[in-house]
């Protein structure tokens, strides 16, 4: 199978940093097992590519040189024998500053974690090396990822490939930064409120939101664990796909025909359509009438329960938040943005009592989701409800930062909440992007109407 992506660039050499930035992670596997890449050249033009970007030290915390050279010439023997462990070995990705990596720091983006070096990989970073894709460092995030803007005056704010002067999204900014500017084939993130899809709606990519605890945890900085989730973010539906599957240790689901024909799809119209700006409107709009147009057959619905649900999230959300990391953030305050801290120091207010009836009001929350969605393939929403803040009124505006920063994870936070495994893609209208969610569960019936809608969208 060979696409668009395929295309290594004009230069004879297949690990130019030229011809490198731009491709699909799978376009990338594609290029390796039929010989016309090799995994050193890829990996080294790629840290090249990094060293050499204006804002690569805004975008990568930490560099794994001879990590990622060491798993290159791996893969390239591997490939030269014949031995490729899958569809993505030697293909170099980024990760999160929040998946322990084994002597490199692991510190979450914040200055309270500053000289934190595991000894261990995380489990899903050790699954993924085994399956020989390259680790080529880690990227910046929001501090603690508690934030889906993706500012963090602390250490380094990440660039928007659409707006230099814009937030990135968080709080897996540099997680989409680093696919977006060509610095990474992939990326792994974390998607706790939508951590992994903001970042990639407002650059222009694919972010996959998996079922809760279907990758694992362990190793993993934790926010929320409850909520927390390991997701991809990438240029298609099929190389989130194959991520996934590696960072899972299995097979990748099968795209090949996937078609819109005949889907039911539903528009939420509770909560998520509230206040659209109009460019994600526009993006929504473009999106539902070129779905409608493959032959989608979509359909409105409001769910109550939905805003019933949004009321919980100060409670089970910083409740939990504030409970894990109450005593570091005690222990040196004024290592913190300040409008971070304030985020979990409002967990503070609540109660075991508030926490556990908190939890009852979402599952009676989360029974109505489904009473209400059942015989739907996925229901649609704008991932995000606005564009991309200027960073520098975020900075200088404190109430303009609450307000945005609400905004920004209001429409991906329900996935959360309901318990949903999600997928946003690219509208064609910068900054934007669709969202489908699905049952827990049905991550690979989801990714399989993902690669549909991907093609309608594109089309």
């Amino acid at each position: 199978m060979v696409d668009r992506n395929d295309r290594i660039g004009t230069g004879a050499d297949p690990g130019a940093s030229t011809g490198f930035r731009g491709m699909s992670a799978a376009a990338v596997g594609r290029a390796i097992a039929t010989g016309r890449a090799c995994p050193v050249e890829l990996a080294e033009s790629c840290l090249d590519a990094i060293a050499a970007h204006p804002d690569g030290a805004r975008i990568y915390s930490a560099i794994t040189r001879l990590r990622a050279c060491d798993e290159a010439m791996a893969a390239r023997q591997r490939s030269r024998l014949g031995l490729r462990r899958g569809p993505l070995d030697g293909v170099p990705i980024s990760w999160k500053d929040l998946f322990d990596s084994a002597g490199t720091p692991t510190e979450g983006g914040s200055r309270l974690l500053a000289g934190r070096v595991p000894g261990r990989d995380a489990e899903v970073l050790a699954t993924a090396t085994l399956g020989g894709l390259v680790c080529l460092g880690k990227t910046h995030m929001s501090e603690l990822a508690f934030s889906g803007l993706g500012l963090n005056p602390m250490t380094a704010t990440p660039p928007n490939v659409n707006d230099p002067a814009a937030a990135p999204g968080g709080s897996s900014s540099g997680a989409a930064a680093s696919v977006a500017f060509g610095l990474a084939a992939a990326a792994v993130g974390s998607d706790t409120g939508g951590s992994v899809r903001v970042p990639a709606a407002w650059n222009d990519l694919v972010g996959f939101k998996p079922t809760h605890r279907a990758l694992p945890l362990t190793g993993v900085l934790p926010l929320a664990p409850r909520f927390d989730t390991v997701g991809p973010l990438a240029r298609s539906v099929e190389d989130v796909a194959l991520l996934h599957a590696a960072l899972a240790g299995q097979r990748a689901p099968d795209l090949g025909g996937a078609r819109l024909e005949g889907a039911r799809l539903m528009i939420l119209e509770t909560v998520a359509l509230d206040d659209l700006r109009d460019s994600p409107r526009l993006g929504f709009e473009r999106a539902l009438t070129r779905l409608e147009a493959q032959g989608a057959r979509i359909e409105r619905r409001a769910v109550p329960a939905v805003a019933d649900a949004m009321a919980l999230s100060g409670v089970l959300y910083t409740g939990e938040a504030y409970g894990l990391w109450r005593e570091t953030i005690e222990a040196r305050p004024e290592m913190m943005y300040e409008r971070i801290r304030a985020r979990f120091e409002a967990g503070a207010g609540f109660s075991a009592p508030d926490y556990i009836a908190g939890w009852e009001a979402l599952r009676r929350a989360r029974k109505a989701w489904r009473a209400v969605t059942a015989g739907f393939d996925a229901v649609l929403a704008p991932t995000v409800p606005i564009l991309p803040p200027p960073v520098r009124r975020l900075l200088n505006d404190p109430d303009f930062y609450v307000g945005e920063n609400l905004m920004t994870l209001r429409n991906t936070r329900i996935g959360n909440l309901m318990g949903l495994c999600a997928l946003t893609l690219p509208t064609g209208v910068p900054s934007t992007g669709v969202m489908l969610m699905a049952p827990p569960g049905a991550d690979q019936r989801l990714l399989r109407l993902g690669a549909a809608a991907e093609a309608a969208l594109s089309g």
